[in-house]
């Protein structure tokens, strides 16, 4: 790749990373937040499902706008949309006003994925599409690893308030590179096919197998990232100090799963394999691993426990990475945005429904039920898409109703 597009995969990366210090920046100052505010934990509950119901829902709308604007101006403005969102936070007085500025913050945060996805087919070739796209994945978790010792550094020298001010001022401090670096990268986007009516991709039967993989299989990430930290300390007896200090290696070899599952993929589209071909050769192992979920509640050891989880989320984010590519394998140029949206919000959906389910089966029966059906959804999203997705699929001319 030519050195403007390493420039542009860094700065992908790194909204990626600004996108998740800003939505985790409340979930840090929450418990000083709520009680100066007086906010009850129902009010709370209502204030992070006003960001939800927000990033859901504008999935679909940001990436029809990716379509419309293109990958620079659209990731610049989602950029400067929830970094403002962010800093008003500030200026809350209550659970009211901070429903609102969460609400704006959720409907400008979805966009960075459907723009970055835009740009991975604008900018590069299948033999480096799906090592972008750990790159992308991997700003998620680097993101949440960042953000509670930043936060917690900044709002105790400056208070929360300033806290909100700093962490989306971040944005705007990216947003200079990024005009910079993509101004000069204009005549890099690879040439782009016939123009196609992206209501025509729900005819064919590749988005329905990859819409449904997506809500099957991206709850488990939801699952790690909402109540892995309440797990450890309820269920294995990690004090709330060991878990802080260990909690952050599932994340970490989260990262190593994106970088590695992109990298192997990529390594066979250059051997000559077709993409699609070379992502499906690779989601299969990841696939494979995920059961190992099932034996983490039923080890004694809470060292094996964790070093099963471990596995488990290096395994996801290199099937993701790979499950992510294939959009920019099958559809052309012009839909990648739109199709990436009605994809993602089948994650929203998925997470939502799966997140409800969580809670029930942990009350219900116990933690050890949710590692169980956790272990199956990759297997059974594997095999809906190697009926659905069927190769070879090199080009859009390939797709069929």
């Amino acid at each position: 790749m030519s050195s403007w597009r390493w420039a542009i995969a860094v700065l992908l990366f790194l909204s990626t990373v600004i996108n998740y210090v800003d939505r985790q920046t409340l979930s840090v100052l929450a418990p000083s937040l709520t009680k100066e505010l007086g906010i009850s934990d129902q009010q709370y509950a209502n204030i992070l499902t006003a960001f939800l119901v927000a990033y859901t829902v504008m999935y679909a709308g940001s990436g029809f706008l990716v379509d419309r604007w293109g990958t620079r101006f659209s990731l610049g403005s989602f950029m400067v949309w929830w970094s403002a969102a962010n800093s008003l936070h500030a200026f809350v007085q209550g659970a009211w006003s901070l429903g609102a500025f969460r609400f704006l913050l959720g409907a400008g945060e979805s966009g960075n994925f459907m723009a970055a996805f835009k740009g991975v087919s604008e900018w590069y070739a299948p033999k480096d599409r799906a090592f972008i796209h750990g790159m992308i994945q991997a700003g998620a978790s680097v993101g949440a690893v960042v953000a509670p010792p930043v936060v917690t550094l900044l709002a105790l020298h400056y208070g929360w308030r300033m806290a909100f001010v700093a962490t989306g001022a971040l944005g705007l401090v990216w947003l200079i590179p990024w005009i910079l670096v993509t101004r000069h990268a204009e005549a890099l986007p690879l040439p782009a096919g016939p123009r196609r009516r992206w209501t025509e991709m729900l005819r064919y039967r590749q988005t329905w197998g990859l819409l449904a993989a997506r809500f099957l299989s991206d709850p488990v990430w939801w699952f790690y990232l909402f109540w892995l930290p309440k797990y450890l300390v309820d269920q294995r007896g990690f004090t709330v100090a060991e878990m802080g200090m260990l909690a952050w290696m599932p994340y970490l070899t989260a990262d190593a799963g994106s970088l590695a599952g992109g990298w192997l993929s990529g390594q066979l589209v250059r051997r000559g394999w077709s993409p699609v071909e070379a992502r499906l050769r690779w989601m299969l192992p990841f696939a494979a691993l995920m059961p190992l979920s099932m034996a983490v509640g039923f080890v004694e050891s809470r060292t094996v426990a964790l070093a099963l989880i471990c596995v488990v989320t290096f395994a996801h984010m290199g099937w993701k990475t790979n499950q992510a590519t294939l959009t920019n394998d099958i559809y052309p140029r012009e839909v990648v945005g739109v199709v990436s949206g009605l994809l993602a919000f089948g994650n929203g959906l998925g997470g939502t429904i799966f997140t409800a389910l969580t809670g029930w089966m942990v009350v219900q029966f116990s933690y050890a039920s949710v590692f169980v059906l956790m272990g199956l959804l990759h297997p059974v999203s594997y095999l809906l898409v190697r009926w659905l997705v069927r190769t070879p699929l090199q080009t859009t001319q390939s797709l069929h109703p």
